[in-house]
């Protein structure tokens, strides 16, 4: 196919990553662990932990998992927020030659013991705050080996002014629990066995089960190799370094989005590693105001997160007090950056949000703004280094440049598959290697795509097609509104009609006001014919506003 996108790539930017750098992802750990075992590589509640005890402490759980007999290909979960024990178990899973399985800490008992018996975990890494979660689970499966950490347990041997008051504090949001025969995570690290490195894994064996969040039906698990998460870090460090590089010394990173995710996973902690960064974890990003503290004593020059999180920042006294003058990269993920969120930001900090676009499924970035964007560009940029994108028809075939389809991605970090799902895989997998996102977009004759919406969320009214995003990016424009969402309800009339869910900025705001100003930037079949005011929207962990939910809750209210 025509890569016109390449003539768009800024100055240098190679065509295609070498994937021979590596041999695995231990590979790539193994040498940041030594080439930057001074350096702090992460921080957390006032601890941090260098490289030099990363490589130690992860070492002593990958002998710990080769004691209890693990083999390679082993799959262990891990249920943990941003914590200092998260890299430590992530990088010991992987040294083992075993299979991280992330769990989000906020699943029901239901759904972790969906995600316990589809993987096959054997083992489980879990902090006390979750346990009574898994105390509650039905059947665990094939699970063996429970591991329950606290926050205190490697306060022993990190550095920092860490006190009492902070576990103190943070014990109480410990509901009670028992598991039997489970093993403490301190426990774990004390024992000081090394791994016995018999078989490094290569690029071709599994690294990670990264399940999707289940919006197209049962949670899936994108079968994510070696090769992959390598692929996409080399790719995204070629599309960022040379922003990033300006800084002087070591490149500080926020990890305020779940490392569990695959977003943070990859741009944060692996290309992280990768660069000897340092990295503040922030276990609970919601807690604004103890956000903006973090990052008042943190000269940061890397900042991802989602539109959301962007907002609800700025939306709060404190944030503008920050000192900005260390920020080179600010990268939108996971949902649509808003123009109106974007503008701002741009103008409070002096630098644009690079919005980028993937998947669980993709590594998860396939395409990216170049980083030297001067504003917000409304599109999701071109496709990475070794990355193609096609946009396509309902029957599989490329549409003209312009026209809308289904984006399309093929290249080194697109999965495996899902996990013991050949059927599914074979329904998003083209005959030609494409994967098929489900996600409505459009190319322009620069390589630029822009998204227009899922083809789930998409609303038809009358005959014609009705996207969210753009209704919702309007709604946000209003100085009244503070956060929006779209979906598409029955209507008698015209099959289905808009119906916006609107957060209010100013108490003051009406429905008339809203829709006076809806009525001046859309035409007729895009408006809102229903507007609802609500005091939150529901939301995933990682802050995507679940349209889903919103739908359910509707057509229940109807019922």
């Amino acid at each position: 196919m025509d890569k016109i996108w390449l003539d768009s790539y800024p100055e240098g930017m190679p065509h295609d990553v070498d994937l021979s750098t590596y041999r695995s992802l231990v590979h790539l750990l193994d040498e940041a662990m030594r080439v930057y075992a001074d350096r702090v590589a992460f921080r957390c509640m006032g601890a941090s932990l260098t490289y030099a005890q990363l490589d130690t402490l992860s070492e002593r759980v990958a002998g710990w998992l080769q004691l209890q007999g693990l083999k390679p290909g082993s799959r262990v979960a891990v249920m943990m927020p941003n914590i200092l024990q998260y890299p430590v178990v992530v990088a010991g899973i992987l040294r083992a030659g075993c299979v991280v399985v992330n769990v989000n800490p906020m699943y029901t008992p239901r759904e972790l013991e969906h995600q316990l018996h589809d993987s096959g975990a054997e083992a489980i890494f879990i902090l006390e705050n979750f346990a009574s979660t898994l105390q509650a689970v039905g059947s665990r499966g094939a699970l063996k080996h429970v591991v329950v950490a606290a926050m205190g347990d490697l306060m022993g041997w990190l550095k920092g002014p860490v006190t009492n008051l902070v576990v103190r504090r943070v014990r109480k949001l410990v509901p009670a629990w028992s598991l039997p025969g489970h093993v403490r995570f301190a426990a774990v690290v004390r024992q000081a066995i090394r791994a016995q490195r018999v078989a490094e894994p290569g690029l071709n064996d599994v690294a990670f089960l990264q399940y999707t969040g289940g919006t197209t039906g049962v949670s899936k698990g994108a079968t994510l190799l070696h090769r992959n998460l390598v692929a996409n870090v080399l790719q995204c460090e070629a599309w960022l370094m040379n922003g990033l590089g300006k800084q002087e010394g070591q490149l500080n990173v926020v990890c305020a989005l779940p490392l569990y995710h695959i977003f943070a996973l990859t741009v944060c902690a692996l290309m992280g590693i990768r660069n000897g960064a340092c990295m503040l974890l922030v276990p609970n990003p919601r807690d604004i105001p103890g956000f903006i503290k973090e990052l008042s004593t943190f000269r940061f020059h890397m900042f991802p997160a989602v539109n959301t999180l962007y907002s609800a920042l700025m939306n709060h006294p404190d944030f503008a007090r920050l000192d900005f003058s260390s920020l080179r990269v600010t990268i939108g993920g996971g949902m649509a950056v808003q123009k109106a969120v974007a503008d701002r930001w741009q103008a409070l900090t002096g630098v644009p949000i690079i919005e980028g676009y993937g998947l669980s499924e993709t590594s998860p970035v396939a395409t990216c703004n170049p980083n030297n964007l001067t504003g917000y560009s409304g599109t999701i940029g071109l496709p990475l280094p070794s990355t193609e994108v096609s946009i396509r028809d309902d029957a599989g075939l490329p549409v003209p440049l312009g026209q809308p389809g289904e984006i399309c991605i093929r290249g080194p970090q697109v999965m495996a598959g899902y996990w013991k799902r050949p059927e599914e895989t074979a329904k998003v997998m083209t005959d030609d290697g494409f994967f098929k996102t489900g996600d409505v977009g459009v190319m322009n004759e620069a390589g630029e795509v822009r998204i227009v919406d899922r083809k789930k969320d998409m609303v038809l009214v009358s005959g014609f097609n009705v996207y969210p995003n753009e209704v919702e990016d309007v709604a946000v424009q209003h100085p009244g509104v503070l956060e929006a969402a779209v979906i598409g309800v029955p209507d008698a009339h015209s099959g289905e009609a808009v119906k916006l869910f609107v957060v209010k900025r100013d108490a003051t705001l009406t429905e008339d006001d809203v829709a006076a100003f809806c009525r001046e930037r859309l035409t007729g079949y895009k408006r809102p014919k229903y507007i609802e005011f609500r005091e939150e929207l529901p939301k995933s962990n990682v802050g995507k506003i679940l349209r889903r939910e919103l739908r359910d809750a509707d057509v229940k209210k109807a019922a």
